[in-house]
């Protein structure tokens, strides 16, 4: 395996032509087939212990078949240098696209998250769970088509601290390193325990709440306390989301649905200056409440709560008093969680 390796060299059939990123374990080249004159991306392991994760990502993104996963080209991990060739994707990637913005509006959140969601559901159809979901490994096309990349961690049974650095390594040519990996993990990640695909849907909802906000969640709140342009039901799929697990999506599926509907309610989808009718909008009924789970009326405004929310949704309130508190950021963890899902704090027990 070579120490470096420069633009105009060749690997296998592609001739190298820029540097597009590169870290501790590997780097990714823009590159064009020698004959066909075809550009595209050529990731290279600088490290001996990223070949696995580089054969583990080139088989499942060449397998799962979809218009927003980065599909796989060729493979070769025996060859010096080990290679992979992926789909080259002419554009940033998400996080590089929030860095710019800040927020986005509605619609650009909302359509990013389907088709985030819509490339796990085929990932997931396929029994593959992505497990390292965050801005970083979504890429963005000019014409605005996300594509969800780096399955490297998609087959790893374990997670250990060195795939995780691995996973998080790449920076940008720049120097500037890209991590945050631990930000997204859901709660069953942070503590060891088993994951399935509703792990990656915990990270969707992170990714949504940023997008619509310019920040990670912290604590209780939703997206819509603060940005007051988000609307309410798109708050309740973000809750279907950033929860613990046994109360989110069951499927991307579920998540897509959900999401599709929320953008369907007349008071999503009217434009400004509309006037909707009362009598068009069905009455919702309350589910029966869980006597176990807390109040459903909040003392503060006495509108009704959801059984189980620590804070009025209406005014803010906290609805519940025997609530855990992580001492390091004051966010509110679920009760018997070993690690905050917040800063990854461990609780005492």
């Amino acid at each position: 395996m070579p120490n470096t390796l420069n633009a105009g060299d060749r690997v296998s059939e592609y001739v190298l032509e820029e540097r597009i990123g590169q870290g501790t374990f590997g780097e990714v080249w823009r590159a064009r087939h020698h004959v066909f004159d075809e550009r595209v991306a050529v990731k290279v392991p600088t490290d001996p212990d990223y070949i696995k994760n580089l054969q583990s990502e080139g088989l499942i993104q060449h397998d799962v078949v979809n218009d927003h996963i980065v599909r796989t080209k060729g493979l070769d991990p025996w060859h010096d240098p080990p290679y992979m060739v992926m789909e080259y994707v002419e554009g940033p990637s998400l996080r590089d696209v929030l860095k710019e913005r800040g927020a986005l509006g509605v619609p650009a959140a909302v359509d990013y998250t389907r088709q985030i969601l819509d490339g796990l559901a085929a990932a997931h159809d396929a029994g593959v769970i992505h497990r390292d979901l965050k801005p970083e490994n979504v890429l963005v096309s000019p014409d605005g088509v996300a594509k969800v990349a780096d399955f490297g961690l998609g087959h790893v049974e374990e997670i250990t601290t060195t795939s995780i650095m691995m996973s998080g390594s790449l920076q940008s040519v720049s120097g500037q390193s890209i991590s945050g990996t631990l930000e997204y993990m859901s709660p069953e990640q942070r503590s060891g325990g088993d994951v399935d695909l509703r792990t990656d849907l915990y990270a969707v909802g992170i990714i949504l709440f940023e997008m619509l906000t310019g920040e990670r969640p912290s604590g209780s709140e939703v997206p819509g306390e603060v940005n007051d342009a988000v609307p309410a039901a798109l708050d309740d799929v973000f809750r279907r989301c950033y929860a613990r697990r046994e109360k989110r999506f069951a499927s991307a599926h579920d998540a897509i649905e959900a999401l599709d509907a929320a953008m369907q309610a007349p008071d999503e989808v009217a434009p400004v200056g509309a006037v909707v009718s009362v009598a068009e909008v069905a009455p919702v009924e309350a589910e029966p409440a869980d006597v176990h789970l807390g109040p459903t009326t909040c003392s503060a405004c006495h509108e009704q709560v959801e059984p189980g929310d620590f804070f009025c949704i209406h005014c803010g309130a906290q609805v519940r008093q025997d609530l855990a508190r992580c001492p390091n950021c004051d966010g509110f963890p679920q009760e018997g969680d070993r690690f905050c899902i917040f800063c990854g704090h461990e609780m005492q027990q």
